[in-house]
Order: structure tokens, then sequence, then C-alpha cells
């Protein structure tokens, strides 16, 4: 680990309030802790707030090539949840797909199983391009969607400039550990007049605020949590123009949202066994749980 100042604005680490001390328990770990839609273990690292900029990000990451590996190896076993959140996302980015001049070419970074280039397939997209480190999620994908999906971590190097009409990058932005390099990145893979389209967790959010430490972005896996400000600073910075970022509504079935809740073990496993013994558990709710969904456009 070596320590860091503001991964978005570059303000030193000195000196910023702290916002979450470590309380990382080596033995809890498992073979889910890097995994997509887990059942939350509320450990993360020490996270600062940075004051210039009010992104709250952990000073001392792991290294790189640590991180990388951790989702190499990471199991998955959330299919259904990724194909709700993957409509979802569909519906919340349907003004910006109609605000793009073209429909050619589409890359998702944190591709998974690939369900949302399938539906942006449907939308008319030609070429469908996906990212993901995760062996176990690209396993899991049906055959035809793995031709899409590249397995590894997102290197701009693997891609032409200005060869895409839309970038999406879901829930994936806490877990690099430079933002600010996907951000550059997808400006300059994008096309003039192309989107880049994220959803982040918001940690100014009200639920996030009620639930304080046990809230699932309190989590191993996010080196930074954003608010809306420090996402429209990252954006804004990196040259991109029209940045909109709202909250917007998840639908999941009732089910995940009780793996979400911050329950003791013993309530959750019994409720979770009641909704499972009546079938209640695959009924679908939607909620604003505190994510915002972003759009933002390379001028042109």
């Amino acid at each position: 680990m070596s320590t860091r100042g503001c991964p978005v604005c570059g303000a030193p680490a000195e000196g910023a309030p702290a916002f979450h001390e470590s309380n990382i328990d080596p033995s809890k770990l498992s073979g889910f802790s890097f995994a997509s839609r887990k059942t939350p273990e509320f450990m993360a690292h020490r996270l600062v707030q940075c004051p210039e900029c009010e992104l709250v990000y952990a000073d001392e990451p792991p290294d790189e090539a640590v991180l990388a590996n951790a989702y190499h190896v990471a199991d998955f076993d959330s299919s259904e949840e990724a194909a709700d959140a993957a409509a979802a996302y569909l519906l919340a980015i349907r003004p910006t797909l109609d605000a793009l001049k073209g429909r050619g070419a589409a890359l998702e970074i944190g591709a998974g199983t690939g369900i949302f280039l399938e539906l942006l397939a449907g939308e008319g997209f030609s070429e469908l391009v996906g990212v993901e480190p995760s062996t176990a999620a690209i396993e899991a994908a049906p055959v035809r969607r793995r031709a899409w999906i590249r397995e590894g971590i997102f290197r701009e190097a693997d891609f032409a400039p200005a060869s895409f009409d839309l970038i999406c990058c879901f829930m994936t932005m806490e877990h690099v550990r430079d933002p600010r390099v996907i951000s550059d990145a997808a400006f300059r893979l994008l096309r003039p007049g192309g989107a880049f389209v994220t959803v982040t967790h918001d940690y100014r959010a009200p639920v996030n605020r009620l639930l304080g430490k046990r809230s699932p972005i309190i989590d191993i896996e996010h080196m930074q949590l954003f608010s809306q400000r420090s996402i429209a600073r990252l954006f804004e910075t990196s040259g991109f123009a029209r940045v909109g970022v709202r909250a917007f509504v998840n639908t999941y079935a009732l089910s995940y949202w009780m793996r979400l809740a911050p329950l003791p073990a013993l309530l959750k496993t019994a409720a979770g066994g009641f909704l499972q013994a009546t079938g209640a558990g695959k009924a679908k709710l939607g909620a604003n749980v505190g994510n915002l969904i972003s759009a933002v456009f390379k001028p042109g």
C-alpha cells in the first residue's frame, strides 16, 4: 500500500478528516468479498474525506495488481440481480441514448455477464465490447454473450481513440484504484458527441447517511465513494460537457433487498427463509437506495 492524495482533484491527504477507520478482519473474507451484489460485510479500508471536492477515498489503497487478482478470482452468483440492474440502468439512460449522434460501437467497463450489452444490441448498437476481470462472471454468461467480453482489467491502450459512441461503467468507479484514469480514457475513446454513463453510490444520500457504518457502501471493495459534487468534478476535469447527475430507482427482488439489509444474522436468515418459503422473495420492489446515474458527453 502507498499513500495517495485525492484521486479526483489531487488535494493532499494530509489534514483530510477521517470518514471511516479501517476495520477489515481477514477471517471474515471469502470468495465473495470481491464479488458483485454480495451479502455486505460492512468492512472497509481507512477512508478520508477530501476538503476540496468532498470525495471520500482510501488514502492507502491496495496495489493495482492486488485488486486485479482479487476480482479475477472472485466468485459470482448474481445473474438474476445483474439482469434486474441492467433493466433499471437502461430505463435510466433512455434520454442519453436518445441524445446520441450515433449507435455504432458501445463499450462496457465491468461488464459482468454481458447482460447490459445484450440490451444495447436490442437498442440498435452494431458493435459491442465488454471488459470484465472476473472469470466466474464470464463463465456464468450465455455463450452468445461471451464473444463480446474480454477478460481482464480495462486498459485504454487496448482500444483505438475516438472509436465508441457510448461507454458505460456501472458500479465500478468506486472499485478502481484511480477513477481519473477511467474518466480521462473514456473521454479519449469516445467519438465527438459520444456519451459516458456511470452508476455510483452517493454517500451523501439520506439512506446512506442514516445507515452510517451499516450501509452496504462501507465495503472492502470501495477505493472511493462519490457524491453528486465529486462525481461531477471528476467529469468536468476530464473535459466532458453537459454533465448530468441524478438519483434513480433500482428494482430488485425482495430476497436481494433482504440480503442487503443491515439486520442481525439470525434475523436476516429467518426473514430470508420466510421469503423463500412463501415465494414472496421473488416479488420485485423499486426504490431509491442512494445511487447516482451520471451521463456526460464529449463535445463535438
